[in-house]
């Protein structure tokens, strides 16, 4: 789940980088890398609750800026330990103050962090914020743990050392949330407190530079908005009252108040908060990546609609046309040779040779060649039908662009594919094509020899056909045709083979021959449909997605989002981090 959790990460950082979105979109993403980071740092955090189980506890200062956190932090802490600054976004880095600690009982944090570099706190520079520090300090007002003062969320650069915060929020066991009477109503703080509700952290809020003649004022206005973000109750709140000196008094703490607070963390629930944190925020993270599987899906169907379309076309135009379907034919020209020449036909039968092959030899007639794939038109048609496809799914795919304005930029990388790709699968369409129709023969003479063998086994018919002259008309020309001397269309025509047709259709056989031409009428139509529509055109575009920038989307399978919401199925100790 971690993995899958840094991979959507990474992507939304990606396609946010590659500038090509609407801003209302950027800042989606944003927000939704802003929890994804926090689902991120919240599983390490569970990972660490496994295998340091007494590590200390963790106490994050968190708010807005200048609402007073790092004065806070030195007033909970009893010392000057943080840096305090009246400037903006002053503190920019995570800060750790180790309460009576040792390394040791620390020395986890780099890897949790990474990849932010641990530093010293002097060396902390706003040239490169992934950078954390710790100092050791030595108290007697908090116990023992690791007090954290964080950046604010809410600046103009907030967004260059937000993850840092993330983390630091992510990692802790309390949180105390410090606002000022002019930022507690800001709608960043609680943005960011919504966000976090299902961590389930012990809170304490801190009411910075209040006066006292606004405080009730203040606090139920805080109390409203409480309300209005969360469903909890609201925690514990501490007013800290506006001093000439710009810092709070420390008497104005109440000690037993925070330290009773701090001791309520509890670890144990972590995984199902954890748990429920994703299922609260996974349909909003994975919708893009699910709106890119639909958009997939309707490239899909354009090209299985268009493949539809061309083979009706194929069927209407060429195995159910009277007049063009030529494939039957050619293999009764074939059983006609085979008829007047009985001596060729036993020696197609032992070396399933081309029928034709020993005509030319015996006629001397091998300086010419039979008719090329160029002149067939099953061939012409196909490939005129390959390019109807092609501006067909052009078509549709210019109409999603204007109806489908989220979804225009996909569209527009496929047409501009399609135009770049249009003439090199054009050119392999037409290879394949010929060479179908060159392997296709083997199935032809496969149907003559068949319906020679049925006549053989009915002599009477067999004999009536040698003794008409039509047939050896018939079979002359056949044979010419195969020399290159007529075409097919010719001889398809002529009343010699349409007598010879005739009776055939009319004998004994009739319906044997008739069951022949269904077969192999089917097997050429399931052959092109596979060999040329499926695995040329139907592959080719298929693989357009793929092809893309991708950095402009996401590209998780539906495979690795569907193992990944397997997950979120099973029981919250099912859940597996990696």
């Amino acid at each position: 789940m971690l993995e899958f959790i840094q991979k959507l990460i990474q992507r939304y950082r990606s396609i946010l980088m590659s500038g090509d979105l609407e801003d209302s979109t950027k800042e989606s993403y944003q927000d939704r890398i802003d929890s994804l980071s926090l689902a991120e740092a919240f599983l390490k955090k569970g990972i660490l609750n496994k295998d340091q189980k007494q590590h200390p506890i963790q106490i994050a200062v968190i708010g807005p800026t200048q609402a007073g956190k790092s004065s806070v932090v030195n007033l909970l802490l009893d010392s000057s330990a943080a840096g305090v600054s009246a400037l903006a976004g002053y503190t920019a880095h995570p800060q750790s103050f180790a309460i009576n600690l040792k390394d040791q009982e620390f020395i986890w944090l780099e890897n949790y962090f990474s990849p932010f570099k641990k530093v010293q706190q002097s060396q902390l520079s706003h040239d490169a914020y992934n950078r954390f520090s710790i100092t050791h300090v030595n108290s007697k007002s908090l116990p023992s743990g690791m007090l954290w003062d964080s950046a604010d969320f809410d600046s103009i650069d907030a967004i260059q050392y937000r993850e840092g915060v993330l983390k630091t929020i992510a990692l802790a066991d309390v949180i105390v949330l410090v606002v000022s009477k002019e930022k507690y109503a800001d709608q960043s703080v609680w943005e960011i407190m919504k966000l976090i509700e299902g961590f389930g952290q012990p809170t304490l809020i801190i009411v910075n530079k209040l006066l006292e003649d606004s405080q009730d004022i203040v606090l139920r206005s805080l109390e409203e908005k409480w309300r209005q973000s969360r469903k909890d109750n609201l925690p514990a709140v501490i007013p800290l009252y506006y001093q000439k000196q710009g810092s709070p008094a420390a008497d104005q703490l109440d000690r037993a108040l925070i330290n009773r607070l701090f001791s309520k963390h509890q670890r144990k629930q972590h995984e199902q908060y954890q748990f429920q944190f994703l299922k609260q925020h996974w349909p909003d993270w994975v919708e893009p990546v699910r709106a890119e599987f639909t958009v997939a899906d309707e490239w899909q169907g354009i090209i299985d609609n268009c493949l539809k379309d061309a083979m009706v076309s194929y069927q209407r135009d060429y195995l159910d046309h009277p007049n063009h379907y030529e494939t039957f034919q050619n293999a009764l020209a074939k059983l006609l040779t085979l008829l007047e020449l009985p001596g060729i036909a036993k020696a197609m039968a032992k070396t399933r040779r081309v029928l034709t092959w020993p005509a030319r030899k015996i006629f001397g007639i091998g300086s010419k060649s039979r008719k090329t794939a160029e002149h067939s038109h099953e061939v012409a048609l196909l490939n005129q039908i390959a390019e109807h496809f092609l501006i067909q799914v052009a078509d549709q795919v210019l109409d999603r662009m204007e109806k489908e304005p989220e979804k225009r930029q996909w569209w527009k990388e496929v047409n501009a594919l399609l135009r770049q790709q249009r003439e090199q699968i054009l050119e392999q369409f037409q290879l394949s094509v010929n060479a179908y129709h060159q392997d296709f023969s083997q199935e032809i003479e496969s149907t003559a020899q068949r319906l020679y063998n049925k006549l053989d086994d009915q002599p009477a018919i067999l004999n009536t056909l040698r003794a008409t002259r039509v047939t050896t008309d018939a079979a002359a020309l056949a044979l010419a045709l195969y020399t290159g001397g007529i075409g097919l269309h010719d001889l398809i025509v002529a009343p010699a083979m349409l007598s010879v047709t005739s009776i055939l259709a009319e004998s004994s056989i009739g319906a044997y021959m008739h069951r022949l031409e269904a077969e192999l009428k089917k097997k050429q139509h399931d052959t092109v449909k596979e060999k040329l529509f499926a695995t040329i055109l139907r592959r080719s575009l298929t693989l357009f997605p793929k092809m893309m920038h991708k950095d402009r989307y996401f590209n998780i399978s539906p495979e690795q989002l569907e193992q990944a919401e397997q997950q979120l199925k099973q029981k919250p100790h099912g859940l597996q981090l990696f």
